[in-house]
């Protein structure tokens, strides 16, 4: 979040907390409708020519979301929304809220002037790692809902809802299986959340050195699209790769579907679904930075009151 240190001091770490977590759970809700294009787009496998499959099903963003849409209904397009918000609740609270005093930690609370790039990459790689290592099976179970399209008539549907997911998959995978893909699952958010986090903070501090910008609005517009950019570039290839260990079990390791990937699909398919994947992740980026600043001067207000 970049907050200053004099801000953090004004609100506790619970305020912290759960202002992270609303303004994580508001920007999945607004935003997962091109998540769930992005996770269609990369489990589609490439059509292979002469295989008498056609065309790929779904085609582009927009085509992708049009396609939902119509086939499945509207509501669709918010499939896993249930287990997002779990996410959110966890993944979101504990790796922005963490990140501002993991950062004290390892620069030490006697820094003066401004915190070192590399100690804010080594503290949202941390915080990014510790909060995925908990929501990993609300990350499952989202992945797991967005990918079951629409169904023949008389062909049950896996899971009657986020509940019955998590208790079906520990019935007839184990316990152990809610922690599916969590290798590419921890590499994906550590770094993700460093490109998330570390570049909002390094951009905002930027640009607020320059003349004419404040701490506003238009200076958290800038500093979460840009945070939004960075983390696509950067974290596609290990979302295609969780993307597809979570939603087919036929793929033996992290290096296994890495390898498959490349092979059948080119290099190029650790791209797929990457501009529904910067909609999603500039957009998201944006409305989370811009609820969550928000959010704390409200908590902020009711505990000096």
């Amino acid at each position: 979040m970049a907050p200053t240190s004099d801000a953090n001091a004004k609100i506790s770490f619970p305020g912290i907390l759960a202002s992270s977590a609303f303004a994580a759970c508001f920007a999945e809700v607004c935003t997962l409708p091109l998540d769930t294009a992005k996770v269609r787009l990369q489990l589609q496998k490439k059509v292979v020519e002469g295989d008498g499959m056609g065309l790929p099903k779904y085609r582009g963003m927009l085509g992708t979301v049009a396609t939902i849409a119509r086939e499945e209904g509207l509501s669709s397009l918010w499939k896993g929304v249930v287990p997002g918000l779990h996410r959110q609740c966890l993944f979101g609270g504990l790796r922005i809220g963490l990140y501002e005093p993991v950062k004290t930690f390892y620069v030490g609370k006697d820094h003066v002037g401004d915190v070192p790039l590399s100690k804010k990459i080594l503290a949202a790689l941390t915080t990014g790692a510790v909060g995925i290592m908990i929501a990993n099976p609300t990350d499952l179970v989202k992945v797991r809902l967005q990918a079951e399209g629409k169904l023949p008539p008389g062909v049950p549907r896996r899971y009657s809802g986020a509940l019955n997911a998590y208790a079906t998959i520990a019935k007839q995978e184990g316990f152990a299986a809610l922690w599916t893909g969590v290798g590419p699952n921890i590499a994906r958010n550590a770094i993700i959340n460093a490109a998330e986090l570390a570049s909002y903070d390094q951009i905002k501090q930027t640009i607020l050195k320059l003349p004419g910008f404040s701490d506003n609005v238009v200076t958290h517009l800038f500093a979460g699209l840009g945070a939004g950019f960075f983390a696509v570039c950067i974290g596609s290839p290990v979302d295609v790769v969780k993307s597809r260990m979570m939603g087919d079990s036929t793929y033996k390791s992290t290096l296994d579907c890495f390898i498959k990937t490349l092979k059948n699909d080119g290099p190029l398919a650790f791209y797929k679904g990457f501009i529904p994947n910067f909609a999603r992740l500039g957009s998201w980026n944006v409305i989370m930075f811009l609820t969550l600043e928000q959010a704390k001067k409200f908590v902020r207000r009711i505990e000096s009151s």
